[in-house]
């Protein structure tokens, strides 16, 4: 049976998405014939091109009869002499375009350039940083023509598509109509694209992974043409949006487009439905499987079906993959940034699920969190052997929802051990077992960058929430990655349930003193979600707030998406939290280059705050004097 995985348009182009990667060596490994391909690269390679460029023209000429009245259209001709060029330098395929890029004279500059001085660029990167100085300008060219794609389609994003239209929608209508009414232009790109894809690789199944809401109306528009084209191919998705927005999914209409939806670990439940569509077992022996029948939705578990043990669901590939296609880019001059958008990194886990699962904000309820399956550091490390032999790669992100830290001690060990060079970085607990002693085994293994959740930075807030951290600790372990020469990023929230304004103050005065004491070098502010599977929604009494499901207004109503919810709590602060988050993410984006951090930091909002009750040396005295 020919298996074909795709990653729908559109995710971030730096990199592959890694599900398509595991399960193409999984189902390998059990004898599948398996195809995989990056859709989200290649429409953005084709819209980035000199045709993609033709036909944008062509439609904003159409638009906009006098040549005048589109900044685009007047400088069209160097965008067309210039878009190749700068897409190979990207892909690191043209290093020695970096000269003229960075000169400011060869590329056009639209909008994205109005606020870019040569001082802040003379400032961020220097006299000798020409790479990353060209790499920064080049992608603010990418931006430009981003922008220019949403003034014909305003759904379209570099790393997400119609998002908005799959987030957290109760009903499908919305989304459905879009896809039932006139091509677009982008959507003649997916739609051609398909096309092509299908020809090549001849599938006799074809499987989506869905990450995100942005990745959905990307995969909806490319099963509808193989619907319409191949009406006897059989379609499944899954991933992480499956798992987490359509588990009360009950529209039949959905299945207009895909025939099989899996939830959670596909590993199981594919091999199930595989043989199932082979003739080898009945509906009733489906796994975690939701069908449509006589138009209703119905779900298949077979209640005895085991787990596949993480520690044999075979080693990731990324064969089939064009690597060497993906881009760099560079939008933010800061180092933790880069980690996300600069540069292609083999994934892969020390173990399935998060060791804690007890934090209140996290989707506890939900396997990908709750079900701990770690593999022993022999099985990781052989894996990353593997994927740096196939790739010629040996930098790795390890996506643990929390990496272990005694598996990362015995990865490091297993590293040194055998004598392997690697770079790597991942996500961690601020806990107390991440010693100065075992930092520095881990920089000594390779680990470059740690990313994790301080979250609201107030003791009260960290107990309420269950995060098992405290800030001594955070002070204390931040520390001692960042002495050991790794870059460490702390994620934050505002807007908890019961937080003040004088714990949200508080917050980011802890904050600035971490970035003082050299514990954090970035950092991150986002307002706190509530979703239908984390511990607050389901015991909101608890956190002193109400939330609104919507499956208790509309018995009726079919549903498509749930995953956010809407919630309550004082009505006053809640009207405050989106001016105090202006002067958080304010704040944090000076403190990360180096500027005011001597500033109080009620300065930064722009309404009447409290000032902070911290000793300005609090984090220095836990660090130096405790």
């Amino acid at each position: 049976m020919k298996l074909l995985l795709i990653t729908p348009p559109m995710t971030q182009v730096n990199t592959p998405y890694p599900a398509t990667a595991f399960l193409t060596g999984f189902l390998r490994k059990h004898g599948y014939q398996v195809s995989q391909w990056d859709a989200s690269l290649a429409i953005f390679l084709a819209l980035f091109s000199v045709e993609g460029l033709e036909q944008i023209y062509a439609f904003l000429f159409e638009r906009f009869s006098d040549e005048n009245g589109h900044w685009f259209l007047n400088i069209y001709e160097r965008y067309l002499e210039t878009i190749e060029g700068v897409v190979r330098f990207l892909q690191g395929k043209d290093p020695t375009l970096a000269t003229r890029i960075a000169n400011r004279r060869w590329l056009p500059e639209g909008p994205r350039f109005s606020v870019l001085e040569e001082e802040q660029l003379n400032w961020a990167f220097g006299s000798v940083g020409i790479q990353d100085r060209a790499k920064f300008i080049a992608s603010l060219y990418i931006d430009d023509l981003v922008d220019v794609i949403r003034e014909i389609d305003p759904l379209f994003g570099l790393s997400r598509y119609a998002d908005k239209l799959a987030e957290s929608q109760y009903c499908f209508s919305p989304l459905k109509n879009i896809l039932e009414g006139d091509l677009g232009l982008i959507d003649a790109f997916i739609e051609e694209h398909t096309e092509v894809l299908i020809a090549h690789f001849k599938p006799e199944v074809v499987l989506f992974t869905i990450p995100f809401p942005g990745n959905v109306y990307g995969c909806l528009r490319m099963a509808s043409w193989i619907q319409k084209e191949h009406p006897n191919m059989p379609i499944i998705a899954g991933g992480g949006y499956v798992n987490t927005e359509l588990r009360f999914l009950t529209d039949p209409r959905f299945f207009d487009y895909v025939d099989y939806l899996v939830f959670d670990d596909g590993e199981g439940p594919l091999l199930r439905l595989l043989d199932y569509l082979a003739g080898n077992k009945a509906k009733t022996d489906l796994m975690r499987t939701k069908i449509r029948e006589n138009n209703v939705v119905v779900y298949y578990h077979d209640a005895s079906a085991k787990e596949i043990p993480f520690s044999e669901t075979g080693t990731p590939t990324y064969d089939g993959l064009v690597l060497d296609s993906y881009l760099s880019l560079l939008e933010l001059p800061n180092p933790m940034h880069r980690m996300w958008s600069d540069g292609r990194w083999n994934k892969v886990m020390l173990a399935h699920g998060c060791y804690w699962g007890k934090c209140a904000f996290c989707d506890v309820s939900l396997d990908y969190i709750s079900r701990y399956d770690p593999a022993g550091a022999e099985v990781v490390v052989d894996r990353m052997l593997a994927l740096i032999e196939e790739t010629g790669n040996s930098g790795f992100h390890f996506v643990d929802e929390a990496a272990p830290p005694q598996r990362l001690r015995q990865l490091s060990q297993q590293l040194l051990a055998r004598g392997i060079t690697t770079s790597w970085w991942g996500n961690i607990r601020f806990e107390r077992t991440f010693t100065p002693a075992l930092a520095q085994l881990m920089a000594d293994a390779g680990c470059v960058a740690v990313t994790g959740g301080l979250e609201v930075a107030s003791d009260r807030l960290l107990k309420l929430m269950q995060k098992g951290v405290n800030i001594e600790q955070v002070a204390k372990v931040t520390h001692a990655f960042a002495e050991s020469g790794i870059m460490v990023h702390a994620y934050l929230m505002y807007g908890f349930p019961t937080q003040t304004i004088q714990e949200t103050v508080d917050s980011l005065e802890i904050v600035r003193q971490l970035f003082v004491e050299g514990c954090i070098q970035s950092c991150f502010w986002h307002r706190l979600s509530v979703t239908i599977h984390n511990s607050i929604a389901q015991d909101p009494a608890k956190f002193r707030v109400k939330t609104e499901d919507p499956r208790l207004k509309s018995s009726s109503e079919a549903i498509f998406a749930i995953n956010d919810l809407v919630f309550r709590e004082d009505p006053v602060l809640h009207d405050k939290n989106d001016l105090l988050g202006e002067g958080l993410k304010k704040a944090v984006y000076n403190y990360m280059h180096g500027i005011e951090l001597d500033m109080e930091v009620h300065h930064w909002f722009s309404i009447d705050v409290p000032t902070t009750t911290h000793s300005p040396t609090r984090i220095h005295d836990i660090l130096y004097n405790m």
